[in-house]
Protein backbone atom coordinates (compact mmCIF):
# COMPACT_ATOMS: atom_id res chain seq x y z
CA UNK A 1 0.00 0.00 0.00
CA UNK A 2 2.83 2.41 0.96
CA UNK A 3 4.56 1.81 -2.37
CA UNK A 4 1.37 2.51 -4.34
CA UNK A 5 0.85 5.73 -2.42
CA UNK A 6 4.44 6.83 -3.06
CA UNK A 7 4.02 6.16 -6.78
CA UNK A 8 0.83 8.21 -6.80
CA UNK A 9 2.55 11.12 -5.03
CA UNK A 10 5.32 11.04 -7.62
CA UNK A 11 2.76 11.05 -10.43
CA UNK A 12 1.01 14.06 -8.87
CA UNK A 13 4.33 15.91 -8.70
CA UNK A 14 5.05 15.15 -12.38
CA UNK A 15 1.61 16.34 -13.47
CA UNK A 16 2.11 19.49 -11.38
CA UNK A 17 5.37 20.20 -13.19
CA UNK A 18 3.60 19.70 -16.51
CA UNK A 19 0.96 22.19 -15.42
CA UNK A 20 3.70 24.74 -14.70
CA UNK A 21 5.14 24.23 -18.20
CA UNK A 22 1.71 24.63 -19.80
CA UNK A 23 1.08 27.79 -17.78
CA UNK A 24 4.42 29.23 -18.91
CA UNK A 25 3.75 28.39 -22.57
CA UNK A 26 0.34 29.97 -22.34
CA UNK A 27 1.82 33.14 -20.86
CA UNK A 28 4.46 33.40 -23.60
CA UNK A 29 1.84 32.86 -26.31
CA UNK A 30 -0.42 35.50 -24.76
CA UNK A 31 2.42 38.03 -24.69
CA UNK A 32 3.35 37.39 -28.32
CA UNK A 33 -0.26 37.55 -29.49
CA UNK A 34 -0.72 40.88 -27.72
CA UNK A 35 2.44 42.26 -29.32
CA UNK A 36 1.22 41.21 -32.76
CA UNK A 37 -2.21 42.76 -32.27
CA UNK A 38 -0.70 46.01 -30.99
CA UNK A 39 1.35 46.48 -34.18
CA UNK A 40 -1.41 45.60 -36.63
CA UNK A 41 -2.90 49.09 -36.47
CA UNK A 42 0.40 50.61 -37.60
CA UNK A 43 0.77 48.16 -40.49
CA UNK A 44 -2.80 48.77 -41.62
CA UNK A 45 -2.22 52.53 -41.47
CA UNK A 46 0.90 52.11 -43.61
CA UNK A 47 -1.08 50.04 -46.13
CA UNK A 48 -3.75 52.75 -46.27
CA UNK A 49 -1.08 55.38 -47.01
CA UNK A 50 0.25 53.24 -49.88
CA UNK A 51 -3.26 52.76 -51.27
CA UNK A 52 -3.92 56.50 -51.07
CA UNK A 53 -0.62 57.21 -52.83
CA UNK A 54 -1.51 54.81 -55.63
CA UNK A 55 -4.87 56.55 -56.03
CA UNK A 56 -3.13 59.91 -56.36
CA UNK A 57 -0.48 58.58 -58.73
CA UNK A 58 -3.17 57.16 -61.01
CA UNK A 59 -4.30 60.72 -61.79
CA UNK A 60 -1.00 61.16 -63.65
CA UNK A 61 -1.64 58.37 -66.15
CA UNK A 62 -4.42 57.38 -68.49
CA UNK A 63 -6.88 54.62 -67.69
CA UNK A 64 -5.74 52.62 -70.70
CA UNK A 65 -3.35 49.87 -69.83
CA UNK A 66 -4.10 49.90 -66.11
CA UNK A 67 -5.69 46.43 -66.10
CA UNK A 68 -3.16 43.61 -65.81
CA UNK A 69 -2.38 41.65 -68.95
CA UNK A 70 -4.15 38.29 -69.09
CA UNK A 71 -1.82 35.34 -69.36
CA UNK A 72 -2.83 32.44 -71.57
CA UNK A 73 -1.71 29.92 -68.98
CA UNK A 74 -2.64 30.77 -65.42
CA UNK A 75 0.19 29.50 -63.24
CA UNK A 76 -0.95 29.93 -59.67
CA UNK A 77 1.26 30.62 -56.69
CA UNK A 78 0.12 30.18 -53.09
CA UNK A 79 1.75 31.83 -50.09
CA UNK A 80 0.62 29.81 -47.08
CA UNK A 81 1.20 31.06 -43.54
CA UNK A 82 1.19 27.93 -41.39
CA UNK A 83 2.38 27.23 -37.84
CA UNK A 84 6.01 27.61 -36.87
CA UNK A 85 5.77 25.41 -33.76
CA UNK A 86 3.54 22.69 -32.41
CA UNK A 87 0.94 22.85 -29.63
CA UNK A 88 -1.29 25.09 -31.77
CA UNK A 89 -4.08 22.63 -32.50
CA UNK A 90 -4.99 22.15 -36.16
CA UNK A 91 -3.60 25.56 -37.16
CA UNK A 92 -1.59 24.32 -40.17
CA UNK A 93 -4.15 21.69 -41.16
CA UNK A 94 -6.86 24.32 -41.52
CA UNK A 95 -4.69 26.43 -43.84
CA UNK A 96 -3.88 23.44 -46.04
CA UNK A 97 -7.51 22.28 -46.06
CA UNK A 98 -8.54 25.72 -47.36
CA UNK A 99 -6.39 25.33 -50.52
CA UNK A 100 -6.63 21.60 -51.21
CA UNK A 101 -8.60 22.19 -54.42
CA UNK A 102 -5.93 24.49 -55.84
CA UNK A 103 -2.66 23.29 -54.39
CA UNK A 104 -2.15 20.49 -56.90
CA UNK A 105 -0.18 21.97 -59.79
CA UNK A 106 0.36 25.27 -57.95
CA UNK A 107 3.68 26.67 -56.79
CA UNK A 108 3.39 26.84 -53.02
CA UNK A 109 5.50 28.93 -50.67
CA UNK A 110 4.98 27.65 -47.13
CA UNK A 111 5.81 29.72 -44.07
CA UNK A 112 6.29 27.86 -40.80
CA UNK A 113 8.44 24.87 -39.84
CA UNK A 114 5.55 22.87 -38.42
CA UNK A 115 3.43 23.70 -41.45
CA UNK A 116 6.12 22.36 -43.80
CA UNK A 117 6.13 19.08 -41.84
CA UNK A 118 2.35 18.77 -42.07
CA UNK A 119 2.48 19.54 -45.81
CA UNK A 120 5.13 16.86 -46.31
CA UNK A 121 2.94 14.35 -44.48
CA UNK A 122 0.19 15.14 -46.99
CA UNK A 123 2.52 14.67 -49.93
CA UNK A 124 2.79 18.38 -50.72
CA UNK A 125 6.19 19.51 -51.94
CA UNK A 126 6.56 23.29 -51.57
CA UNK A 127 8.79 25.23 -53.93
CA UNK A 128 10.07 27.32 -51.03
CA UNK A 129 9.81 27.17 -47.25
CA UNK A 130 11.01 29.40 -44.44
CA UNK A 131 10.59 29.49 -40.67
CA UNK A 132 8.24 32.15 -39.38
CA UNK A 133 9.75 35.27 -37.83
CA UNK A 134 10.64 34.60 -34.21
CA UNK A 135 9.39 37.99 -32.97
CA UNK A 136 7.31 40.87 -34.27
CA UNK A 137 10.32 43.11 -34.86
CA UNK A 138 11.63 40.71 -37.51
CA UNK A 139 8.43 40.63 -39.58
CA UNK A 140 9.24 43.57 -41.95
CA UNK A 141 12.57 42.05 -43.01
CA UNK A 142 10.89 38.65 -43.22
CA UNK A 143 8.23 40.08 -45.54
CA UNK A 144 11.05 41.29 -47.80
CA UNK A 145 12.42 37.72 -47.90
CA UNK A 146 9.05 36.38 -48.98
CA UNK A 147 8.75 39.08 -51.63
CA UNK A 148 12.22 38.24 -53.01
CA UNK A 149 11.37 34.53 -53.22
CA UNK A 150 8.08 35.39 -54.90
CA UNK A 151 9.62 37.75 -57.47
CA UNK A 152 12.30 35.19 -58.36
CA UNK A 153 9.61 32.71 -59.37
CA UNK A 154 7.60 35.34 -61.22
CA UNK A 155 10.69 36.29 -63.26
CA UNK A 156 11.30 32.60 -64.01
CA UNK A 157 7.76 32.31 -65.31
CA UNK A 158 6.72 29.73 -62.70
CA UNK A 159 3.99 32.01 -61.34
CA UNK A 160 1.58 34.46 -62.97
CA UNK A 161 -1.11 34.76 -60.28
CA UNK A 162 -0.53 34.78 -56.51
CA UNK A 163 -2.90 34.26 -53.60
CA UNK A 164 -1.94 34.73 -49.97
CA UNK A 165 -3.62 32.54 -47.33
CA UNK A 166 -3.33 33.21 -43.60
CA UNK A 167 -5.23 32.99 -40.32
CA UNK A 168 -6.52 36.00 -38.47
CA UNK A 169 -8.23 36.54 -35.15
CA UNK A 170 -11.93 37.31 -35.14
CA UNK A 171 -13.22 40.02 -32.78
CA UNK A 172 -14.95 38.31 -29.90
CA UNK A 173 -12.81 35.17 -30.11
CA UNK A 174 -11.96 32.53 -32.67
CA UNK A 175 -9.75 32.33 -35.74
CA UNK A 176 -10.76 32.46 -39.40
CA UNK A 177 -8.93 31.71 -42.65
CA UNK A 178 -8.39 34.68 -44.95
CA UNK A 179 -7.49 34.33 -48.62
CA UNK A 180 -7.11 37.09 -51.17
CA UNK A 181 -5.35 37.80 -54.44
CA UNK A 182 -1.96 39.48 -54.19
CA UNK A 183 -0.72 39.55 -57.78
CA UNK A 184 -1.24 40.71 -60.46
CA UNK A 185 -2.34 44.08 -59.14
CA UNK A 186 -5.28 45.51 -61.05
CA UNK A 187 -4.58 49.24 -60.71
CA UNK A 188 -7.89 50.10 -62.36
CA UNK A 189 -9.75 49.08 -59.19
CA UNK A 190 -8.00 51.68 -57.02
CA UNK A 191 -10.01 54.81 -56.30
CA UNK A 192 -8.59 57.88 -57.99
CA UNK A 193 -8.30 60.92 -55.76
CA UNK A 194 -10.27 63.90 -56.98
CA UNK A 195 -8.05 66.95 -56.53
CA UNK A 196 -7.65 70.34 -58.13
CA UNK A 197 -3.91 69.99 -58.72
CA UNK A 198 -1.91 66.87 -59.62
CA UNK A 199 0.53 65.63 -56.98
CA UNK A 200 4.11 66.82 -57.19
CA UNK A 201 6.47 63.95 -58.08
CA UNK A 202 10.13 63.52 -58.90
CA UNK A 203 9.65 60.21 -60.73
CA UNK A 204 8.06 59.32 -64.02
CA UNK A 205 4.41 58.28 -63.40
CA UNK A 206 4.92 54.71 -64.61
CA UNK A 207 8.04 54.23 -62.48
CA UNK A 208 6.24 55.76 -59.50
CA UNK A 209 3.36 53.30 -59.89
CA UNK A 210 5.74 50.38 -60.16
CA UNK A 211 7.46 51.33 -56.91
CA UNK A 212 4.16 51.95 -55.17
CA UNK A 213 2.95 48.56 -56.37
CA UNK A 214 6.03 46.98 -54.78
CA UNK A 215 5.25 48.84 -51.55
CA UNK A 216 1.68 47.56 -51.77
CA UNK A 217 2.87 43.95 -52.03
CA UNK A 218 5.26 44.50 -49.12
CA UNK A 219 2.47 46.00 -47.00
CA UNK A 220 0.15 43.10 -47.79
CA UNK A 221 2.82 40.55 -46.87
CA UNK A 222 3.60 42.39 -43.62
CA UNK A 223 -0.07 42.47 -42.69
CA UNK A 224 -0.59 38.79 -43.51
CA UNK A 225 2.52 37.78 -41.56
CA UNK A 226 1.50 39.82 -38.51
CA UNK A 227 -2.03 38.41 -38.56
CA UNK A 228 -0.60 34.89 -38.85
CA UNK A 229 1.89 35.51 -36.04
CA UNK A 230 -0.81 36.74 -33.67
CA UNK A 231 -3.31 34.04 -34.71
CA UNK A 232 -0.82 31.20 -34.20
CA UNK A 233 -0.07 32.37 -30.69
CA UNK A 234 -3.76 32.77 -29.95
CA UNK A 235 -4.32 29.22 -31.20
CA UNK A 236 -1.54 28.09 -28.86
CA UNK A 237 -3.20 29.97 -26.01
CA UNK A 238 -6.45 28.10 -26.64
CA UNK A 239 -4.63 24.77 -26.89
CA UNK A 240 -2.79 25.44 -23.64
CA UNK A 241 -6.03 26.51 -21.95
CA UNK A 242 -7.61 23.19 -22.95
CA UNK A 243 -4.50 21.33 -21.77
CA UNK A 244 -4.60 23.18 -18.44
CA UNK A 245 -8.23 22.19 -17.95
CA UNK A 246 -7.38 18.55 -18.63
CA UNK A 247 -4.41 18.69 -16.26
CA UNK A 248 -6.52 20.22 -13.51
CA UNK A 249 -9.08 17.45 -13.98
CA UNK A 250 -6.32 14.86 -13.88
CA UNK A 251 -4.83 16.39 -10.71
CA UNK A 252 -8.23 16.41 -9.02
CA UNK A 253 -8.68 12.73 -9.81
CA UNK A 254 -5.19 11.87 -8.60
CA UNK A 255 -5.65 13.88 -5.40
CA UNK A 256 -8.93 12.11 -4.70
CA UNK A 257 -7.29 8.77 -5.28
CA UNK A 258 -4.41 9.79 -3.01
CA UNK A 259 -6.85 10.57 -0.18
CA UNK A 260 -8.55 7.21 -0.71
CA UNK A 261 -5.27 5.33 -0.57
CA UNK A 262 -4.21 7.29 2.48
CA UNK A 263 -7.52 6.47 4.18
CA UNK A 264 -7.14 2.81 3.28
CA UNK A 265 -3.61 2.89 4.69
CA UNK A 266 -4.83 4.42 7.95
CA UNK A 267 -7.67 1.92 8.19
CA UNK A 268 -5.25 -0.96 7.67
CA UNK A 269 -2.94 0.38 10.38
CA UNK A 270 -5.88 0.70 12.82
CA UNK A 271 -7.03 -2.85 12.08
CA UNK A 272 -3.51 -4.16 12.63
CA UNK A 273 -3.18 -2.24 15.92
CA UNK A 274 -6.55 -3.50 17.12
CA UNK A 275 -5.65 -7.08 16.22
CA UNK A 276 -2.31 -6.75 18.00
CA UNK A 277 -3.95 -5.29 21.10
CA UNK A 278 -6.52 -8.09 21.20
CA UNK A 279 -3.78 -10.69 20.88
CA UNK A 280 -1.90 -9.12 23.81
CA UNK A 281 -5.05 -9.04 25.95
CA UNK A 282 -5.67 -12.73 25.34
CA UNK A 283 -2.08 -13.56 26.15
Amino acid sequence: MAERLADLVTQIQNVGQLEAVVRAMRGIAASRAQQGRSLLAGIEAYADVVLSAIGQALTLVSVDGMAPAQSRSKRRGLILFCAEQGFAGAFSERILDAVMRDIEGATSLIIGTRGAVVASERGIGPAWTAPMAAHVGAIPSFANRIADALYDRIVDGAITHVDVVFSRSVPGGGIEINRHSLLPIDLSRFARRVQSQPPFTTLAPQLLLERLAAEYVFAQLCEAAMHAFAAENEARMMAMAAAKTNIESKLAGLSQRKHQLRQEEITTEIVELAAGSEALTRA
